[in-house]
Formats: C-alpha cells, structure tokens, sequence
C-alpha cells in the first residue's frame, strides 16, 4: 500500500510537471488568452489529472473499445486528450485548446508510460529471469 501510494505520488508530481511543460510549449490554443496559474495551480492540475486518470481512464478506454479496435489502436491518443481536456476544464487558471489537450495528452502518456516502466523494473516485474 505504502509503495501504491509513493508512485501515486511520483506520478502526480510528473504529471504536474508535464502540464506545466505542454502549456508553456504550446499555450493554451486560445488567442488572448494568457495561463495565470503558478506552482500550485500546476500542482492541482497534476493531482487532478492523476485522479481522473487513475479512476475513469479505465471506463473511457472500455467504452471507446470499438474506435480504439477500428483505428488500430489510435483512438486512445483521443480518449487521453479528452481526459485531458476535463482534467483542465477542473483545474483554475489554466485552459487549453482540445488539439493542444490531444497533444498534452501525448505527452502525460509518455511520462505515465516511464514511470510505469520504471515502477516494473525496480519491482522485478520486468518479466526476465536471470536465475538460470
């Protein structure tokens, strides 16, 4: 439980780290429209990205089942941006575009996927057996 919640954590403060890189790359897709948030406006983004990640991205990929299947598997660049639209819809003083919450959603899934690769391996659940 103790380990659940550290990469929780982890993953929290990357993806906080992640919001704050995608909107300074790529704005808010809005013209006139200026991102006023601070550390912790980025922070709360994060913990709130992370909640809805953890908790509806597993309904969204199940009900989007068929256009993830049709496309060959690229719908879920979609449903991450789309997670990723409501997630900055919720948080205050940031707003962005759903193209560039598409394109932020490609970047948290890269960060997640790191972390998620490294949480395997430091658990030795990378599936290698070097008892042989």
């Amino acid at each position: 439980m103790k380990r659940q919640f550290l990469v929780f954590i982890v993953r929290w403060m990357l993806n906080s780290f992640g919001l704050w890189v995608a909107v300074r790359l790529l704005g808010s897709g809005y013209q006139n429209v200026e991102i006023t948030a601070g550390v912790g406006g980025f922070l709360i983004a994060g913990l709130i990205f992370s909640i809805i990640n953890s908790v509806f991205k597993p309904l969204a990929v199940v009900l989007s089942l068929p256009a993830i299947l049709l496309t060959l598997g690229l719908f879920v660049i979609v449903v991450n941006g789309i997670l990723v639209y409501v997630s900055i819809l919720l948080a205050p003083n940031i707003s962005m575009s759903f193209f560039n919450s598409i394109l932020t959603g490609i970047i948290l899934s890269l960060i997640n996927y790191i972390v998620s690769a490294a949480v395997e391996i430091r658990g030795g659940k990378s599936g290698v057996n070097y008892d042989n």
